[in-house]
């Protein structure tokens, strides 16, 4: 007998997360591009991303030269759409100050966030994401925005030998509060992600 799915989340309903979904109107529109073996992970955070807030989309995929989602935002957005992706051309998005700081100067380059219309982004472990980075060209050519380190991680339920890590929930959530200066806008998403923690680590201990 299969198990019954929420219509909305796509989960089995004893697992279903639109609890702790969050409706937000997001300014800056976020594509993320989302590496095949993260669709089905229950532990995953890209799919209550998308279910709270309103201009989300998300494009399956290892490699995405024949998509033609991702090549008309490419077009739309032109020199505004940014990939948040650490490469070491990557400017960092300074806050609360509407800044960005190119690393490879010392001083503060010109104000540039009110020139960023979307925001792409990588879902996968690192390894992952490195690779979809590398194995499209499209993103290259592209301007690249990190997030400062320092920002602490509420994602307890997947762990990363990497430092300063942050699920894609929020990584997203924070250059969105950055971008759009709005601090107090994701806030509530991230104190949602919390619970949504919790209820993930509660299926654990029950396996245990």
């Amino acid at each position: 007998m299969s198990r019954v799915l929420c219509q909305q989340c796509q989960r089995p309903e004893k697992a279903c997360i639109c609890a702790f979904t969050v409706a937000i109107d997001n300014h800056i529109p976020v594509i993320v591009l989302q590496h095949p073996s993260e669709v089905k992970q229950s532990k995953g955070t890209v799919s209550l991303l998308q279910q709270s807030l309103t201009n989300c989309e998300v494009i399956v995929g290892e490699t995405f030269a024949d998509s033609d989602i991702l090549r008309q935002r490419l077009i739309q957005y032109a020199d505004n759409i940014v990939l948040l992706y650490p490469s070491k051309q990557a400017l960092t998005l300074n806050f609360p100050a509407l800044t960005i700081t190119d690393n490879n100067q010392s001083e503060d380059i010109e104000p540039k966030l009110s020139e960023i219309k979307c925001i792409i982004i990588l879902d996968g472990t690192w390894k992952k994401a490195y690779r979809m980075f590398m194995s499209n060209a499209c993103l290259h050519n592209i301007k690249h925005i990190v997030l400062p380190q320092g920002i602490a991680s509420l994602y307890e339920i997947r762990k990363t030998k990497k430092d300063h890590a942050l699920s894609s929930l929020e990584a997203c959530c924070h250059a969105l509060a950055r971008v759009e200066n709005e601090p107090e806008k994701y806030q509530n998403l991230l104190n949602s992600f919390v619970k949504f923690n919790k209820f993930q680590q509660s299926f654990s201990q029950h396996s245990d």
